[in-house]
C-alpha cells in the first residue's frame, strides 16, 4: 500500500500552550495523512549543537506522525535566515535589490538539503508518493535521486515564480531550475508563475515541451500545472457565523461600532504592500473629509523573521506612518488606523472579517494570499462587505469579482474605498457569490485532491 509523504520546512505542530496552527493546508493534508497512513517531514523548533547526532525524531500529534529534523545554530543562519529568506524570497517577490547572497549561505541551504535526502531515504518504501512544499526544499528531489530514490516526487511552490530577468539574478539559478526537474510533478499557484518558469528553462536553453503538460528538460521528463491553493471555506463561514459567540469579539464590537471598518491582515513583510496601505488610507481620509471619525483600518501584522535587516526597516516604517496618519486625523477620543502587531485567533479573524466593510488584501506581490479568500468565506450573505484586491496577488487571477487595484498607485486605492462604501447592497452580493462559487468548488481540499491525483496519473 502507497503513503504519502509530505516534506516542508515547517511542520503543523501545536505550541506551548497546545493550540494548533491556523491554516487550510495543514487541515487538507493531515486528512490524506490520516487516511493513506503517511508521515510528515519537517523542521523541528529545537537548535542543537553543531557536533550533535542529527537523527530524526519521531513524534506523534492528532493521529499523525511526524518525523522531526534538528538544525544547527549555522543551519538556521545559512539554510533557511540566509539563502531561503534573504536570497529566494526578496528575489523571487521581486526584490533583488534586497536579496543578501553568499556562498556561504548557498552551501547551507544545499546541505541542509541533502541531510533531509539522507534522513528520509532510509524511510522510504518503494510505493511511497512524496510531495515536496516550497522553496525551502527545491533541490530536495535531486538529492533523493542521487541517493537511488525511483518514487514519485511531487513539488509545490507556495510563493511566485518570477520572470526570466529576475530569476536570473539568484547565482547559479541554473542549479534550481535542473532539480526541479527530477520531480514528477512540479506545481504553482498561477498560469502566470508556470508561464514564467517555463520562461527561465527556455533562457536556459533547457526547456523542452513533449506534449501537453509534460516538459524535458536536463535529460529529464517531468509535468507542470496549476493549482490554485485555497482555504477550508466550510470552516471559516462557520466561524463567522459562530463569531458573535467568541469572548473577544464581544468586547470588541461595542468599541468599533458605528464605524466602517476596512481590515488588512498580513504578516510583517515588504512584499505585502502595508506602506502603500497606510498611505492610500490617509489620501482616502484627506480626499473624503466626511469619512474622517467614521471610518477605522485595522490592520493586524505579526511580526516575522526580525534578525532580517529588512524586516526590521519595514516594522520601522510602518510603525512611523501609522504615528504620522494617526496624528493627522485623531482625536482624544479615537484614531483612524488600529494597529496590531501580533496574531489574532482565527474565531476572533473570522468575527473582525465578518465586521468589515472592506478587506484591504494589497500586496506588491503575493503567490496567493489567502486572507482574501478567508475575507470573503466570512462575510454576512445578506450584507457583505467588498474585496479590494492587488492585481500582482495569485488570488486575483480567479477571483475577478473583487475590485481589483494596482497596490502602487496610492490614489486609484483611495478612490477605490470610497467606490466600495458607496457600493449598493445588490452589487455587494452579486460580487460576493461570485467569489464564493469560486471558493465552494475549489477549496484547499480540492487543492490537495487535485495535486495529488495529478501525481498519481504521472
Amino acid at each position: 500500500m502507497s503513503r504519502l509523504i509530505v516534506v516542508s520546512n515547517r511542520v503543523p505542530l501545536p505550541d506551548k500552550k497546545g493550540v494548533p496552527p491556523a491554516g487550510g493546508m495543514a487541515i487538507a493534508l493531515k486528512a490524506v495523512l490520516k487516511k493513506e497512513h503517511g508521515f510528515w517531514m519537517g523542521c523541528s523548533k529545537q537548535v542543537v549543537a553543531e557536533d550533535a547526532t542529527r537523527e530524526l525524531t519521531p513524534l506523534q500529534d492528532d493521529g499523525i506522525n511526524y518525523q522531526l529534523v534538528n538544525l544547527s545554530q549555522k543551519d538556521v543562519d545559512e539554510y533557511y535566515e540566509g539563502f531561503a529568506n534573504r536570497v529566494l524570497w526578496p528575489i523571487f517577490h521581486g526584490r533583488p535589490d534586497l536579496a543578501e547572497y553568499s556562498e556561504a549561505r548557498s552551501a547551507g541551504y544545499h546541505r541542509v538539503n541533502t541531510r533531509f535526502a539522507e534522513l528520509l531515504k532510509p524511510l522510504l518504501r518503494d510505493e511511497d508518493v512524496i510531495w515536496v512544499n516550497d522553496y525551502h526544499l527545491i533541490p530536495l528531489a535531486e538529492e533523493l535521486r542521487k541517493l537511488g530514490c525511483s518514487n514519485r516526487i511531487g513539488f509545490f511552490l507556495h510563493i511566485p515564480w518570477p520572470p526570466a530577468d529576475i530569476f536570473s539574478t539568484v547565482p547559479k539559478c541554473n542549479t534550481l531550475l535542473r532539480a526541479l526537474s527530477f520531480c514528477n510533478l512540479v506545481g504553482f499557484h498561477t498560469d502566470f508563475d508556470l508561464s514564467n518558469f517555463l520562461e527561465c528553462l527556455d533562457r536556459e536553453e533547457q526547456g523542452k515541451r513533449v506534449e501537453e503538460g509534460f516538459y524535458q528538460a536536463y535529460q529529464n521528463e517531468f509535468r507542470c500545472g496549476v493549482f490554485p491553493i485555497s482555504i477550508d471555506t466550510a470552516e471559516f463561514e462557520s466561524l463567522a457565523e459562530n463569531a458573535a459567540l467568541n469572548a473577544r469579539v464581544q468586547e470588541t464590537y461595542p468599541r468599533i461600532a458605528g464605524y466602517d471598518i476596512a481590515i488588512g491582515v498580513d504578516r510583517l513583510d515588504y512584499s505585502k504592500g502595508i506602506e502603500k496601505r497606510i498611505v492610500a488610507f490617509r489620501d482616502f481620509l484627506r480626499n473624503y473629509s466626511d469619512r474622517v471619525d467614521k471610518t477605522l483600518l485595522l490592520q493586524i501584522t505579526p511580526e516575522s523573521r526580525a534578525s532580517i535587516p529588512a524586516y526590521r526597516a519595514v516594522q520601522k516604517d510602518v510603525a512611523e506612518l501609522v504615528g504620522r496618519v494617526n496624528g493627522e486625523f485623531g482625536t482624544i477620543d479615537s484614531v483612524p488606523v488600529h494597529y496590531i502587531n501580533k496574531s489574532v485567533g482565527q474565531s476572533e479573524l473570522a468575527g473582525l472579517y465578518r465586521k468589515a466593510r472592506i478587506g484591504l488584501v494589497t500586496p506588491l506581490r503575493d503567490g496567493m494570499n489567502l486572507v482574501a479568500k478567508e475575507y470573503v468565506a466570512s462575510q454576512d450573505p445578506l450584507d457583505p462587505g467588498v474585496l479590494i484586491l492587488s492585481r500582482f496577488s495569485g488570488a486575483a487571477r480567479k477571483l475577478d469579482a473583487a475590485m481589483l487595484v494596482n497596490p502602487y498607485d496610492t490614489e486609484e486605492m483611495a478612490r477605490t474605498m470610497e467606490k466600495a462604501l458607496v457600493l449598493r447592497v445588490e452589487d455587494r452580493i452579486d460580487r460576493w457569490r461570485a467569489i464564493m462559487t469560486i471558493l465552494r468548488e475549489h477549496d484547499v481540499h480540492k487543492w490537495c485532491s487535485d495535486f495529488l491525483s495529478s501525481l498519481n496519473r504521472h
